[in-house]
């Protein structure tokens, strides 16, 4: 798939968001990315860049206090090659993006991954 068209599909997916979610939305920014780095598979401790499809960076919003400020946003990164290589068709690319938004996003408002497993 095009960049361009897997960009469009995430750029749908945040769209597609909750308005009550998006609303909270605030200092974070969503990128696309071809594959994590050697530095975030060592770092995360995943032996083969397609067990990531995607990842959150940044304060969890439930951990933010009064001195939350002046900081660099927050980041979710999606990755194109591990996403697509765990699908068969288009529509599967497209349903998968959708997924790996809610599920970053899910990290966004501080839920874990037990937390986000149980509300799959």
């Amino acid at each position: 798939m095009r960049r361009e068209d897997f960009e469009d599909l995430v750029v749908q997916a945040l769209e597609e968001l909750p308005e009550y979610f998006k609303k909270k939305l605030e200092n974070i920014e969503v990128v696309v990315e071809t594959r994590p780095t050697s530095e975030v598979l060592k770092k995360l401790q995943i032996g083969h860049p397609r067990l990531l499809l995607g990842l959150y960076q940044g304060v969890p919003l439930k951990r933010r206090g009064i001195r939350y400020g002046s900081v660099l946003p927050d980041k979710v990164t999606l990755y194109q090659e591990p996403i697509e290589s765990v699908c068969n068709s288009e529509e599967e690319i497209e349903e998968r993006v959708r997924e790996v938004v809610k599920h970053e996003i899910g990290h966004y408002f501080g839920l874990s991954e037990d937390e986000l497993k149980d509300l799959e």
